[in-house]
């Protein structure tokens, strides 16, 4: 990411301004990950697209979640707000079973993967999410979840890769697999324009019954 100029910059102007914005607040998620086995499973079947439109913006496999709630930037000071409501939601959840499966895209620019299994218990999960981002102090003005994984976007020139790429995955049928842990994500580097870094900030373990 390019340094601001000291001309006409802004308050953050000068050396060091960008570290001190991205200091100061963190682009926030909370979400679940599939297992690397199920990962593993859906990167070979996208393989062929991978291949065949290298000029997409592929998302790296480390990256692949389901989101169930996009809090967007906030300030860092206000993140730690968040771990015990989530912390506690938690903790009186049950693992859900998932796959992934099938394919879409959103607007022929975002090319996703499907999910398939426990949709309703995904569905509550993710509004019990909500109410606990706003447990801790965090406004949610989410749009409704659609539930999926987003794979790559296609450069702005490129209307028609993504929409060829969902359609040589509409087949794929994933395993079943567990989600074990709610992952409270962040990312507040590579902001640039390459694709973003995420990092789990606090992850947690369903443990109900």
């Amino acid at each position: 990411m390019t340094e601001p100029s000291g001309h006409g910059a802004g308050p953050y102007a000068g050396p060091g301004a960008d570290t001190e914005r991205r200091a100061a607040t963190t682009r926030v998620f909370i979400a679940l990950a599939p297992p690397d086995e199920a990962k593993d499973e859906l990167a070979r079947a996208l393989a062929p697209a991978c291949a065949a439109y290298p000029n997409m913006r592929w998302n790296r496999i480390e990256d692949w979640h389901i989101t169930l709630a996009f809090l967007g930037e906030l300030p860092t000071a206000a993140v730690p707000s968040l771990r015990p409501p989530l912390a506690e939601l938690a903790a009186a959840r049950p693992p859900l079973e998932l796959s992934l499966r099938g394919s879409g895209h959103f607007d022929d620019r975002v090319l996703w993967s499907g999910v398939g299994g426990d949709l309703d218990g995904l569905r509550l999960l993710a509004a019990e999410v909500r109410a606990a981002v706003e447990d801790g102090g965090v406004p949610y003005a989410g749009r409704p979840m659609r539930p999926h994984l987003t794979l790559a976007r296609a450069r702005r020139a490129d209307t028609a890769a993504v929409p060829d790429a969902a359609a040589g995955l509409a087949a794929f049928t994933g395993g079943t697999w567990r989600a074990a842990r709610l992952h409270l994500v962040g990312s507040d580097f590579g902001r640039g324009p390459g694709p973003i870094r995420y990092g789990d900030i606090a992850s947690w373990p369903f443990e109900g019954a």
